[in-house]
Order: C-alpha cells, then sequence, then structure tokens
C-alpha cells in the first residue's frame, strides 16, 4: 500500500512543539484509510490511523498530550 502524505502540521503540548504529518493510504479493496505519523523526539513516533482526517485530528489533539503526560507520570514511578 502506498501512503500519499495530505497535510502537515504542529502541535503544541505544553512548551514543546511536535510536527504531525497526515497520510492517505488505500487498501486493498480501494477504501481510503488516513494516519498521523506525530514525532516525539529521533526514533520517537505515535502513530494513529482512522476513517477521516478531521476525525484523526480529534483524535491526535486527545492522545497525544494524554501520552507525553503519561510517560511523564511513568518516569517519576520508576525514579522514586
Amino acid at each position: 500500500m502506498l501512503r500519499t502524505l495530505v497535510k502537515t502540521a504542529a502541535l503544541a503540548v505544553e512548551d514543546q512543539t511536535y510536527p504531525v504529518r497526515y497520510f492517505e493510504l488505500r487498501t486493498l479493496r480501494g477504501a481510503r484509510r488516513y494516519s498521523a505519523e506525530i514525532l516525539l523526539g529521533p526514533g520517537d513516533r505515535i502513530i494513529l490511523d482512522d476513517d477521516s482526517v478531521i476525525n484523526l485530528e480529534a483524535k491526535t489533539m486527545r492522545l497525544v498530550p494524554a501520552t507525553l503526560y503519561s510517560r511523564v507520570l511513568a518516569g517519576r514511578a520508576t525514579a522514586a
């Protein structure tokens, strides 16, 4: 399956900005699927998918901050 870049954006969480790339994919049956690739750091990415770019943008706005905050909390738990 071939991914086509359809949009780029940046997501600000606290004092950091993370680049987001949105892709369109065609399934073997011809349906469209969309994915978002959020780059958190070198070699550290979150990939989300959905049936529409609008839903994917909403999902990205909810899940990326939650993921980052959970990593902070997990780091504190292991440091104690």
